[in-house]
């Protein structure tokens, strides 16, 4: 693509690649030289699709390890140092990096002008040049963590509205001590920001809402009732398609490339045990296929705990319901699955020990490749 070069003001030449990196996601390169002036430039930007929830990293760096973290910083993300009040807004441009080469950057950008900040504005000289000596002093930490953290350690936050961010877990795919990860729903705000909302639409509801005497709040609209009132009736509708041998279907969009696909559902009855909804997508453009169990009962008073020692191949084949609030762990390979984790699934344990592989290859970057 010709495009204007911004130091000479002659055409340059832009060009463009969309490519995936394998166990992480794709990205799309682009690349500018100009054959007048010499100058040249080049970025990434993210090819995925804003993810339902933004999320939250918070790391806790207390060695040289921590440094050597690789970390992916999309372009929407805000990176901020508690420790010493720093914040830096989102920019325009995606990087893949470390946390040092993160630190460097800052370092690096606060050092620009600071010669004209001297002469003009010395109090601001005189802050940030504080500020670049406690980042060069994050860079010297030691080799390993002692039982205490040491005076240089701190601690940064990586905070991603698109959820296309990501910081490396050195104890995947067990819970990293150091590292804590946060999903949430995004603020009107930061949906406008990202073009995901129309404000005029918005504003145009909550004069409606308050022209009819309603209270607008900032929490949802929809309270406890209506929620609970609201998942009966799909139940029941689930109920009667069952009886009648009917699958449901409802519209929906593919997680993996966001294109429209049908959701199908159905209620099965497993003997000697409960009702559970069966929930099966499949995308006709890109091939995605995901299945996931739902109870179809009240919450049971107590919960349950359940341990199997695996010893031959008839074990492997035996079915297993598991909830979406469950977790499990095999202590044998010191893996840990949290609640949540895989949702809700109907299977064997063959089929479940081969899901957990197949979402750590796919969901955890970095496992394999030059920066393992």
């Amino acid at each position: 693509i010709e495009s204007l070069c911004m130091q000479c003001h002659n055409n340059g030449m832009t060009k463009l690649l969309l490519t995936r990196i394998p166990h992480f996601k794709s990205i799309i390169i682009m690349s500018f030289y100009c054959p007048h002036c010499g100058l040249k430039n080049s970025e990434v930007q993210s090819g995925e699709a804003v993810q339902e929830k933004g999320h939250r990293y918070e790391l806790r760096c207390g060695s040289k390890a921590d440094l050597n973290r690789q970390v992916v910083r999309n372009g929407t993300a805000s990176v901020s140092f508690p420790d010493w009040d720093f914040s830096a807004p989102p920019t325009t441009t995606s990087k893949l990096t470390t946390v040092e080469g993160l630190i460097s950057h800052f370092i690096d950008d606060l050092s620009m002008d600071q010669d004209q900040r001297k002469e003009l504005v010395p109090e601001v000289y005189e802050q940030i040049e504080g500020l670049i000596a406690k980042l060069r002093t994050a860079l010297e930490l030691p080799e390993e963590n002692g039982e205490q953290d040491s005076d240089n350690a701190f601690t940064v936050v990586i905070d991603d509205p698109t959820g296309n961010s990501y910081v490396e877990n050195l104890c995947a795919p067990n819970p990293d001590p150091r590292l804590s990860i946060q999903h949430y729903r995004r603020t009107r705000e930061q949906m406008i920001q990202l073009g995901l909302l129309n404000p005029d639409a918005e504003d145009t509801q909550e004069a409606e809402e308050a022209g009819q005497g309603q209270t607008a709040t900032k929490g949802p609209r929809i309270n406890a009732l209506q929620e609970a009132a609201a998942a009966d009736n799909v139940v029941r509708a689930v109920k009667e398609a069952s009886q009648s041998h009917e699958i449901l279907s409802f519209p929906a969009n593919c997680s993996s490339c966001n294109a429209p696909c049908d959701t199908r559902m159905q209620m099965v009855d497993i003997p000697h045990f409960q009702e559970v909804i069966i929930m099966s997508t499949t995308c006709d453009d890109c091939g995605y296929k995901s299945n996931e169990v739902k109870c179809g009962g009240a919450i049971s008073s107590q919960g349950r705990r359940i341990t199997l020692k695996i010893e031959d191949k008839e074990d492997l084949s035996r079915d297993i319901l598991k909830s979406e609030t469950s977790s499990f762990n095999i202590p044998e390979l010191d893996l840990d699955m949290v609640a949540g984790t895989l949702g809700g699934r109907f299977t064997t344990i063959e089929g479940l020990i081969r899901q957990v592989h197949n979402e750590l290859d796919s969901r955890v970057p970095f496992m394999e490749g030059d920066s393992a």
